[in-house]
């Protein structure tokens, strides 16, 4: 079998058989033998998990939050946690100035930090990084993917290893917006024969950072392991779980391309499909792209009740003219969101749903850091999960749910005139 990219130099670990350690949603980071104490939504090894705008009605008390989970990760860190992250913007006082106090006092008691970032971003927001790279046992690199014989794009995804073994991603950055002003959906995940595929990503772009030149790390052949990786969880659900990234060719499999993942869910749909994302465009620049639109309009010509819910970024007269033609599909409809500004001001970058995921049918879906775009899956590091389980499609459908119910949601019409909100400074 040949392994897709050039960069392939890691031993791939997948199909260790080792078991997953469980962390009790209550506990400092003490391993426990069993799933969480308290309600979590989904299971030990498999945890939904958002953040929510203060001061608005969206967020969940079942589902943990980012400002939450991250921590208790980090403190039960052993060994080493490696870090990729867009970017990195903290402010004093703020939930994230609590994360990085953790990554500094897991540096003090011996863990291996490893912080990657994206270099074109460093000089905007220089001073966390800089702060890290400081400290005992904690190094920072930045990934530069349009050096030469490279995709092209940046470091989009957004995730982070504990110990080989425990790994959250999802559409949170890591932002003090995030975990205060920016409505997220991620996903902590036990296990390391899951976790190997993010840490064999990892591993190559750490070695490609080193390379800032450019260049490729040379490939080298290695056994694959078996997906779906099953988990059964309780009587009845049987969790099945898919990593996936992007961009296609710098990826350890082919089948864990992001694209094809939600290209099969959408054609696997068989009644309904419900999307959230940042932002939705079927164009690249002035090439159609076609895959993700296709399936959606193949989705919705089968009869599947197709649902778009979106950011009111996508407002901007580049993208809203696509939203309008989906919404005239028959069994399509398409949102958007409006999030209300805070009471103590304006904020740059923030006050607006981020979250990227896909549910099919109740029980089918896919979470991850990609907006649907062509970039996020031919250029542009990404990763995600794609997943087969009733309890955690359950979670999600609610989400969705009171999202497009909510009353910051309302339809796109065709004949509306659009005018973009206030984004940035």
């Amino acid at each position: 079998m040949v392994l897709a990219g050039p960069w392939l130099a890691i031993a791939f670990l997948c199909g260790c058989g080792a078991a997953p350690r469980a962390f009790a949603a209550g506990s400092a980071g003490a391993p426990a033998a069993s799933t969480p104490a308290i309600p979590i939504a989904g299971y030990g090894d498999c945890e939904i998990v958002e953040s929510a705008p203060v001061e608005t009605s969206l967020d969940h008390p079942e589902i943990r939050n980012a400002a939450e989970v991250w921590p208790q990760m980090i403190r039960a860190a052993e060994r080493s946690l490696d870090f990729a992250e867009f970017y990195v913007s903290t402010q004093a006082g703020s939930r994230l100035e609590t994360v990085i106090a953790e990554i500094e006092k897991a540096a003090k008691r011996g863990v291996r930090v490893r912080f990657l970032g994206e270099k074109a971003f460093y000089k905007t927001y220089p001073e966390t990084y800089d702060r890290l790279a400081k400290r005992k046992n904690i190094d920072v690199r930045f990934l530069n993917l349009k050096a030469p014989g490279r995709p092209g794009g940046v470091l989009h995804a957004k995730y982070f290893i504990a110990d080989g073994e425990q790994v959250f991603l999802g559409s949170q950055n890591f932002d003090w917006r995030a975990l205060d002003h920016i409505q997220e959906l991620g996903v902590r995940l036990s296990g390391e024969d899951l976790a190997s595929y993010y840490q064999e990503v990892f591993e190559a772009d750490w070695a490609l950072a080193a390379l800032d030149s450019g260049g490729a790390v040379p490939s080298a052949p290695r056994p694959q392991g078996a997906l779906p990786i099953v988990r059964v969880e309780s009587p009845g659900d049987t969790l099945r779980l898919w990593p996936t990234m992007s961009p296609v060719g710098w990826i350890p499999c082919e089948e864990c391309w992001d694209e094809t993942h939600l290209v099969r869910l959408l054609d696997g749909a068989r009644t309904d499909a419900m999307v959230q994302l940042l932002t939705y465009r079927p164009v690249s620049g002035r090439e159609y792209y076609a895959a993700i639109e296709t399936a959606l309009r193949r989705a919705a010509a089968r009869g599947v009740h197709v649902r778009l819910l979106l950011s009111d970024w996508c407002k901007r007269p580049n993208v809203i003219p696509y939203l309008k033609s989906l919404s005239l599909v028959p069994n399509i409809e398409v949102r958007l969101v409006t999030i209300p500004q805070w009471s103590g001001g304006f904020i740059p970058y923030a006050r607006v749903i981020h979250a990227k995921y896909l549910v099919v049918d109740g029980r089918r879906a896919w979470i991850g850091t990609s907006n649907w775009e062509r970039d996020y899956f031919h250029n542009t590091r990404n990763v995600g999960l794609a997943l087969e389980s009733d309890r955690i499609g359950s979670h999600l459908t609610r989400f969705f749910e009171s999202n497009w119910e909510s009353e910051y949601a309302y339809p796109v019409r065709p004949e509306e005139a659009y005018s973009p909100p206030r984004i940035g400074e």
